[in-house]
């Protein structure tokens, strides 16, 4: 009775995911445009929150258009170590945003938000990411069903949305008719 060396798994295989998954890519300052660009040029599939912004210079005002969440573009891709390099191989693609090396997935459901978020005509602002705080979930209005967290500003609500990986968050004004706190019981559970 033999063994072979293929009896045994090999460790350095890396286990491929089955379906593509967001990924967050940390890029360098200013890069995020570029970066779209050049992925999408690539036929990855990439996303870069944008939010319109009034800038002003000496002698006049003009709207421009800014990321969202600077310094970060969202990819969307099976994660292999040819896909990672495919990407990471673009002038300003810093790195992803990672666990022990390990590229980790943004919830899809999060990059949905976001994009209801950017579909409605509500005023999507950034936003400082809260560690504590109420968790609500949105229960009327355009926002129906997304849950984040409430706070409180100069005596209005926002609603805010976290992008937990990044550290990162949005905020919008809510009536705070339109939001319900979620129980305990109903709120996830966080490892850490």
């Amino acid at each position: 009775m033999g063994l072979s060396v293929s009896s045994f798994p090999d460790p350095a295989r890396e286990t491929v995911p089955l379906r593509a998954e967001w990924y967050a890519l940390y890029t360098r300052s200013r890069f995020e445009k570029k970066l779209l660009y050049e992925l999408t040029m690539r036929q990855v599939e990439v996303f870069l929150p944008m939010r319109e912004i009034v800038s002003r210079w000496k002698d006049r005002r003009k709207k421009i258009w800014v990321p969202l969440f600077p310094g970060y573009v969202f990819v969307n891709h099976i994660d292999t170590p040819e896909n990672r390099y495919r990407v990471l191989n673009i002038q300003g693609a810093v790195r992803f945003v990672d666990v022990c090396d390990r590229p980790i997935p943004v919830p899809e459901e999060q990059i949905n938000a976001i994009r209801r978020f950017l579909e409605t005509s509500l005023s999507a602002d950034p936003y400082p990411y809260i560690q504590v705080g109420a968790q609500v979930e949105v229960i009327s209005g355009p926002l129906s069903g997304i849950r984040g967290m409430l706070v409180e500003k100069r005596g209005k609500y926002r609603f805010v949305l976290q992008i937990d990986l990044i550290r990162q968050a949005i905020s919008v004004e809510v009536d705070a008719s339109d939001i319900q706190a979620i129980a305990a019981s109903q709120r996830p559970v966080v490892s850490g």
